[in-house]
């Protein structure tokens, strides 16, 4: 049976893929992605935790978590594609300017 640093490795490994995808790749949707990622490293070790002390505090904590990261999803997915429509690239160094 899994214990709470197995999770807790889990997490850290999940999270610094997320970084590193924030970090290295150059297009928003993957950005996007990363974050993510990072997201829900996070929930997991809510959930790791919330297990661990026998609460279902984690467990709540992540369903507000995953229903706010839902509506994040939506408005930057729908911020991408003004985007990606005005200037034709998912670059982020091509957005730069804060004007239109």
């Amino acid at each position: 049976m899994p214990t709470l640093n197995d999770y807790l490795m889990l997490s850290g490994i999940l999270f610094a893929i997320g970084t590193a995808g924030v970090f290295v790749r150059r297009n928003i949707i993957t950005v996007l992605l990363s974050v993510e990622i990072m997201l829900n490293a996070v929930n997991l070790s809510f959930v790791a935790f919330g297990r661990q002390m026998g609460y279902a505090d984690g467990q709540i904590i992540v369903f507000f978590v995953m229903t706010v990261a839902a509506a994040e999803a939506a408005v930057g997915l729908a911020i991408v594609i003004a985007l990606f429509r005005h200037r034709e690239s998912l670059n982020p160094d091509t957005f730069t300017m804060l004007k239109w």
